[in-house]
């Protein structure tokens, strides 16, 4: 059986097959695929026609059943384009013209969200909370007390520049305690951490196909309650990105407004499939989890320090400092480690030099070792002594951790 990540060959020829020794991607998404969903995509399907409507359906119904119980008031719409333009197309069609979003940000995505409402053109509040911490529910609940304008709020569930896991459940109750309404970015974490309305509750959330459920990129989904989507009609500000428009056309015909990227939908349905034969939700962050102890672990024996304190890590990716040593210098390092078959992810952080591991696409604990003795053999190779990080980028963690 060859690892994961490797392609199972099969009886009979192929046109084309994709390389036997592709590097591991270590990244958020777009990230290391099963052979199988990469085959799904070598046939060809018509937009119109009712195979293809028939997979939209499957999709869609497998989507909502990642829910649980509840999910029959939900509704699952597709959008062509990448897990930003999803962003905005639930920022644009579910708050109204006139209304006005609590964008909470720590990191990246969440600011990027607050540069979406500048070009949307309506109004909203930021709240920064840097690189280390998440929000809290109770700093949401005094921004919504002392601002009564404030109708929506969003929150990034895995902010993927840090790898920070912030505390979806109780900024919900906080929102919901104030009359308010609760929208997720939750890109990089459904599919392998529950978003369960039971639990959790909001009106809509955002995902995209490369990402946990192991597809490729092309298109991402808006899950959502089906009342919030009737009430959305004539929100938006495009054409394209319009939720409601979107969902009502499907409702009617099956169909996709626009030419659906058919052969990336096909890979994701195999991709759903091989994810409900995990164990789905469960089984899948499970894997995760186990990726990133196991690769968490072996980085600290080498001397690495991750940039958040043990609560806040996620199972997605795992931001690390970068090195004091004067010798390690992050471009060799990242084509010292793809060299050895890793692709690893620059850091994204404004206060500190670091880079990121993902820990989720087609990976197991095995490769993972793999991962930390390529760092331990790439760090001889630079001639880099210690991993430990700069003393400040420490000292800067403990203080804001405190």
């Amino acid at each position: 059986m060859p690892p994961l990540g490797e392609p199972q060959m099969t009886q009979g020829p192929r046109i084309d097959p994709p390389r036997l020794n592709e590097p591991y991607l270590l990244t958020p998404g777009p990230l290391t695929t099963s052979y199988a969903t990469k085959e799904a995509m070598m046939r060809d399907w018509g937009s119109w026609d009712g195979d293809f409507r028939a997979m939209t359906a499957e999709m869609r119904k497998r989507l909502l059943a990642l829910l649980g119980p509840g999910s029959e008031a939900f509704d699952c719409v597709p959008i062509q384009g990448s897990g930003s333009y999803c962003v905005e197309a639930m920022l644009g069609s579910f708050v109204p013209r006139d209304g006005k979003v609590l964008v909470l940000a720590n990191g990246a995505y969440g600011l990027r969200a607050a540069k979406t409402m500048e070009y949307l053109g309506r109004d909203f509040h930021l709240l920064d909370k840097g690189d280390y911490l998440p929000p809290r529910g109770a700093e949401v609940s005094a921004i919504l007390e002392a601002d009564p304008a404030i109708t929506h709020v969003l929150a990034i569930h895995c902010e993927t520049s840090s790898g920070i896991l912030n505390p979806v459940e109780e900024i919900s109750a906080a929102t919901y305690a104030a009359g308010r309404e609760l929208l997720i970015d939750s890109m990089s974490a459904f599919g392998a951490l529950g978003l369960r309305p039971w639990e959790i509750r909001y009106e809509a959330m955002v995902s995209s196909a490369n990402k946990c459920i192991e597809g490729v990129p092309g298109f991402g989904f808006v899950i959502a309650r089906k009342e919030a989507l009737q009430r959305a009609a004539g929100n938006s500000h495009s054409l394209s990105l319009d939720v409601e428009a979107q969902w009502a056309h499907m409702e009617k015909t099956g169909q996709w407004r626009f030419t659906p990227p058919t052969h990336v939908v096909a890979a994701f349905l195999e991709a759903l499939r091989q994810h409900e034969a995990e164990g789905g939700v469960a089984g899948r962050g499970a894997r995760y989890a186990r990726n990133r102890d196991v690769m968490v672990e072996g980085m600290r024996e080498l001397g690495f320090e991750t940039l958040l304190a043990e609560r806040w890590l996620s199972p997605i990716i795992v931001t690390f400092f970068c090195p004091a040593d004067e010798k390690f210098v992050f471009d060799r390092f990242y084509e010292l480690m793809k060299a050895k078959g890793f692709i690893i992810y620059p850091g994204k952080l404004t206060v500190v030099e670091s880079f990121r591991i993902g820990c989720i696409g087609q990976m197991d604990e095995h490769v993972m070792r793999q991962v930390v003795r390529a760092a331990k053999e790439t760090l001889a190779e630079m001639g880099v002594a210690s991993a430990a990080p700069p003393a400040a980028a420490l000292e800067e963690r403990a203080k804001l951790a405190a």
